[in-house]
C-alpha cells in the first residue's frame, strides 16, 4: 500500500515529502473538490524529487463537459506533463456514465504516462449506472492505469465492500487508489479491503494574513505534517510492512 497525499500548496508540498508520502496529488480549490494545478506547482513538486500527479478539472461542479472544456482539459493534460508531473488525474460523464470519447482523447494527450480516473467512478456507481466487474472493463478498455474512488459512498471507509470488488475485479490490472474522507484510522479496513493506495488531503485550516475586501475568505486548507504522519505510520503498520525512512 502506498500513502498518497492531495496537496494544493507549494508548503503542503514540503510537508508531504518530509513525512514520507510516496505521491502527491496536486491540484488547488480542494473546497470544491480540487481543480487543475499550476505549472509552478509541478516544478516545485519536481524540486523536492516528490512523485506528483495531476488532477485536470476545468470547474467545480458535476462531470459533464462541452468540447471547448475537452479541448482544454486535453491542453493542461499535455502542458503539465511537459512541465514534470509523473502522470494525469482525469474524469469525464455523459449521461449514460463514463465519456468514453472525451477520457479516450485524454488519455492519448497522456502518451504513455500514468493516467488515473477521479471519482466520477462514484458518480457511476452510486447510481447504479455499473458495477465492479463492468466498471473496471470499461476503464481497462480505455487504457487507464488506475481508479481513485471511495466505492461509491460518501467516504473510502462506508464503501470499503464495494472497494474490495473493484479490487477484486482489476487482478492487478488496475491501481485502486482509496479515497474520500480517509483519516489514519481508516487505513487498516481499507488495506483488508486490498486498496494499492490511500489517498487524502490531511488538511488543517491555517491564514496568512488579511484576503482583503475582494480575496475571498481569510484562511485555507493545507496540508498538517501530524495527520501526513499518522497516515504514513498507520500505512507502515499493515501486515508485511516496514517503517520506511524519513527523506
Amino acid at each position: 500500500m502506498k500513502l498518497e497525499i492531495a496537496v494544493q500548496d507549494v508548503e503542503g508540498l514540503a510537508v508531504a515529502r518530509q513525512q514520507g508520502a510516496d505521491r502527491a496529488e496536486l491540484c488547488q480549490a480542494l473546497g470544491t473538490g480540487g481543480l487543475t494545478p499550476t505549472t509552478g506547482m509541478v516544478a516545485r513538486a519536481a524540486e523536492l524529487g516528490l512523485p506528483a500527479r495531476v488532477l485536470i478539472r476545468p470547474r467545480g461542479g458535476g462531470y459533464l463537459y462541452s468540447g471547448a472544456e475537452v479541448a482544454a482539459m486535453d491542453h493542461d493534460v499535455r502542458a503539465l506533463l511537459d512541465a514534470g508531473a509523473s502522470g494525469v488525474i482525469i474524469g469525464a460523464l455523459d449521461d449514460r456514465g463514463l465519456d468514453h470519447r472525451s477520457l479516450d482523447r485524454l488519455v492519448r494527450a497522456a502518451q504513455g504516462m500514468p493516467v488515473v480516473v477521479h471519482r466520477c467512478v462514484d458518480v457511476v456507481l452510486a447510481a447504479g449506472l455499473a458495477e465492479a466487474d463492468s466498471l473496471v472493463a470499461l476503464l481497462v478498455e480505455l487504457g487507464v492505469d488506475g481508479l481513485l474512488t471511495s466505492g461509491g459512498a460518501p467516504t473510502a471507509a462506508e464503501g470499503a465492500e464495494t472497494i474490495a470488488e473493484l479490487v477484486g475485479a482489476s487482478a492487478g490490472r488496475l491501481e485502486v487508489i482509496a479515497g474520500g474522507g480517509v483519516r489514519a484510522q481508516h487505513v487498516p479496513s481499507l488495506a483488508e479491503a486490498g486498496a494499492d493506495v490511500v489517498h487524502l488531503s490531511a488538511g488543517a485550516p491555517t491564514s496568512h494574513g488579511s484576503p482583503g475586501p475582494g480575496g475571498g475568505e481569510g484562511s485555507y486548507m493545507t496540508t498538517s505534517p501530524e495527520l501526513v504522519a499518522a497516515a504514513r505510520a498507520a500505512v507502515d503498520a499493515q501486515p508485511g510492512r516496514s517503517a520506511r525512512p524519513r527523506p
